[in-house]
């Protein structure tokens, strides 16, 4: 037995799915965006650019932030959304799971990009290593004693002559 919605009913429930989907579009934004800049960094990391990497990481330490701001407020929506599903017309609908379906994409383009990065900056950070390795290993004063490390002969004892 089905119930009939009353307009106050159907128009909070519309209101409660425009609010969801627009959370969740900005989300899907702040994945993008979040995307980019793993893209972008990926090249920074070829290039060894140790600052732009840095900028970058706190680039998308503060995206990270959002994300997880925008989660906090999602989550609370998605149980409501959840709750009123079954009252909501089914193109209303539709295009919430369709943001859904996008955001999973994303999220597993961001993970794997992620991924590539972390890879690259190992391999990067291994090269480097080695490198600093060799140089030691090439150094030409390498085994050699300083002679400002070594003690000077300093006389202990004083003689006096009348």
């Amino acid at each position: 037995m089905t119930k009939e919605l009353s307009k106050e009913e159907l128009d909070e429930r519309i209101a409660i799915l425009k609010r969801f989907r627009k959370l969740l579009e900005q989300q899907r934004n702040k994945f993008q965006e979040y995307l980019m800049v793993l893209e972008s960094q990926e090249g920074k990391i070829e290039l060894e650019d140790g600052d732009s990497i840095a900028a970058h990481t706190q680039l998308e330490n503060q995206i990270v932030e959002n994300l997880a701001s925008l989660q906090k407020v999602i989550v609370p929506m998605q149980g409501m959304y959840n709750t009123i599903m079954p009252g909501i017309p089914v193109t209303e609908n539709a295009s919430v799971e369709e943001l859904q379906n996008n955001l999973a994409n994303l999220q597993k383009q961001v993970l794997a990009q992620n991924e590539r990065n972390r890879l690259l900056l190992q391999s990067k950070m291994g090269k480097i290593k080695t490198q600093l390795g060799n140089m030691n290993i090439m150094n030409p004063y390498r085994g050699r004693t300083s002679i400002y490390s070594e003690k000077a002969a300093v006389g202990s004892v004083i003689e006096f002559n009348a």
